[in-house]
């Protein structure tokens, strides 16, 4: 299992992401009030400006400060990491 930073310590399963996305949009935004009112939310901002929203397969809605292309390079990186070792192996 690869876990992800999503800032402030707070890891996720790089395995349950469906999407990330920005939250600028007024769909999105009833996405976050929707899983808001179904306790499914899960805001790990620490009270800072949401930039980025992931959607995982398990239908929960995360809410992080970082930046979309931030977490992709951090998945990328551990996909690279993964890569190095199994060729090492």
């Amino acid at each position: 299992m690869k876990l992800v930073n999503i800032g402030f310590g707070n890891m996720v399963s790089a395995n349950r992401m469906i999407a990330i996305i920005s939250p600028e949009s007024a769909p999105i935004k009833r996405i976050i009030q929707d899983a808001r009112e179904r306790g499914n939310l899960i805001d790990a901002t620490h009270g800072r400006r949401t930039r980025a929203v992931i959607i995982t397969d398990s239908d929960h809605i995360i809410l992080t400060y970082l930046q979309t292309e931030t977490l992709a390079n951090r998945i990328a990186e551990e996909n690279s990491i993964e890569d190095m070792e199994e060729e090492d192996e």
